[in-house]
């Protein structure tokens, strides 16, 4: 598919408002997507910070996500090496405990025309629980927690990871073995994938 076809669907979808009157900030899809990307990162849905920005994971979260690929703002937005397509596109409001869930809308209106263009990608990064029931479905774990501690056996196409939000410091600290073990396998896999496409 040519990025002339991408580049109008994205523009579909970031003037789809099919769920504004259901979002408490209205309307705002944050997605970035070009053809020839060798990394998907696939998260939840945006935050404030996002959704004013219209920059994804230009936030806290973005910030410790970039130290765990060891990447700096400009390769982690160079569309050529790295597509992000949130599960939910838009800001969908609070919780009592962080955001609500992304709606559920965007996968069933646009995963399948996006696919076409995202199923090239060599390497897709499952952020949080949402991205992982959607792409690993049955293969999962009984948690997210032991997902990630099996990332090895969803390689080389997927690697589970945790959601990098401030919220999960104490998941972050209680669990060492991520740090240890799952960030050096994930910064090798991004070299890997991506010397490759020099």
């Amino acid at each position: 598919m040519s990025q002339n076809e991408l580049d109008e669907l994205l523009a579909r979808i970031r003037s789809c408002r099919h769920c504004e009157e259901e979002l408490p900030l209205g309307a705002n899809p944050v997605l970035k997507v070009k053809t020839g990307a060798q990394i998907l990162i696939v998260g939840q849905a945006p935050g404030v910070r996002v959704h004013e920005s219209s920059i994804p994971w230009n936030d806290p979260s973005g910030d410790r996500l970039r130290t765990w690929l060891g990447m700096g703002k400009s390769e982690f937005y160079d569309e050529s090496r790295v597509a992000i397509v949130p599960m939910g596109f838009c800001y969908p409001g609070r919780a009592q405990s962080g955001d609500l869930p992304p709606r559920k809308e965007c996968e069933e209106l646009w995963k399948e025309p996006l696919r076409e263009f995202l199923e090239p990608i060599p390497l897709t990064l499952l952020i949080g629980q949402y991205a992982q029931a959607s792409y690993l479905k049955s293969r999962r774990k009984k948690n997210l927690t032991e997902t990630v501690r099996s990332f090895h056996e969803y390689l080389p196409q997927y690697f589970p990871l945790p959601h990098p939000s401030p919220r999960n410091t104490l998941w972050l600290k209680k669990n060492s073995w991520f740090e240890e073990m799952v960030l050096p396998a994930l910064r090798r896999e991004l070299f890997l994938v991506l010397e490759n496409q020099k």
